[in-house]
């Protein structure tokens, strides 16, 4: 694994990039931040499942891409121009990458997504439809972010407070985010929101990544502990709850990084309106309520 360290804004950097000529994804290694700005490469599919496994790369949308990527290029490596013998490697590659996080759909999404492209054609070809396919999840994950904070801003109004918890931003997708997304949307357009992110415990998502990120994008950010989401409602200093989800059953039970329920409860307490900001992706209906969702504890 390969390091490449950096002091520019957080924001200058991709969350995910596909380094086609050195065989490579580049990812921004969350762990070390906000104290470091690492850039790492990952090339081997250990390396890449310890990325996704250690939240080295997290946010279900920016997993979905780092999937999608490492998949072609572990399919990349397969030498052989025999079909079965390709598809049983693909395969295998395939469930040992979806075997790193369980909650988060889009893991899995993107896997078989990917694999749907795998038909009876020459090898060849079918790296090529697997390249395509990858760069197409990525695409789309920055037209539906942007598609969701045009939605989000039509939810609330120019110096609104809105509060968030955990990480839903740019880091945990390829851009905008999806419970910052009508906040940075609204920033390029003069909304001047000011925004709580809760400290969110126990890994502090919201204090090391969102305050970290919205900080460097010139947004009137204020960190608060977990346990103060209830002070700055009652104040009424906060119109909106924006999160993001790891799953969404079909029923419409959401599961997100632990404490969610409780601002959520909150905030119907405090008549503030919550949101949860997901793609499609996100939405598994083969999951049919929240209790059949695996939960990484």
């Amino acid at each position: 694994m390969e390091k490449e360290k950096n002091s520019k804004n957080i924001m200058d950097y991709a969350t995910v990039t596909l380094l086609e000529a050195e065989n490579a994804i580049e990812i921004i290694d969350q762990t070390k931040l906000p104290g470091t700005i690492e850039l790492i490469r990952l090339k081997s599919a250990q390396e890449i499942w310890n990325a996704i496994y250690l939240l080295k790369v997290r946010g279900a949308p920016a997993i979905g891409v780092a999937a999608g990527f490492g998949i072609y290029l572990l399919a990349k490596e397969i030498e052989t121009e025999d079909y079965e013998v390709f598809y049983e490697a693909f395969q295998k590659q395939k469930e040992y990458l979806n075997s790193s996080r369980p909650t988060a759909v889009n893991l899995s999404w993107a896997l078989n997504r990917m694999e749907k492209v795998c038909i009876a054609k020459p090898v060849a070809e079918i790296k090529e439809l697997l390249h395509k396919e990858a760069l197409e999840i990525q695409e789309e994950d920055i037209r539906v972010c942007k598609s969701i904070g045009e939605h989000g801003l039509t939810l609330v109004k120019p110096g609104d407070g809105i509060l968030t918890h955990c990480n839903a931003g740019q880091l945990a997708t390829s851009k905008y985010g999806t419970a910052t997304a009508p906040i940075y949307l609204g920033e390029e357009r003069g909304y001047h929101f000011h925004v709580f992110a809760d400290e969110t415990r126990p890994l502090l998502q919201g204090a090391r990544l969102t305050s970290f990120e919205l900080h460097a994008a010139g947004v009137d950010v204020t960190l608060i502990c977990d346990n103060m989401s209830g002070t700055v409602m009652k104040q009424g200093l906060v119109q909106a709850v924006f999160v993001g989800c790891d799953r969404v059953a079909a029923n419409g039970d959401t599961a997100n990084k632990i404490g969610t329920s409780v601002v959520a409860t909150v905030a119907k307490r405090y008549h503030v309106p919550f949101y949860v900001c997901a793609p499609t992706s996100t939405i598994d209906l083969n999951t049919a309520t929240g209790d059949d969702i695996c939960i990484e504890e």
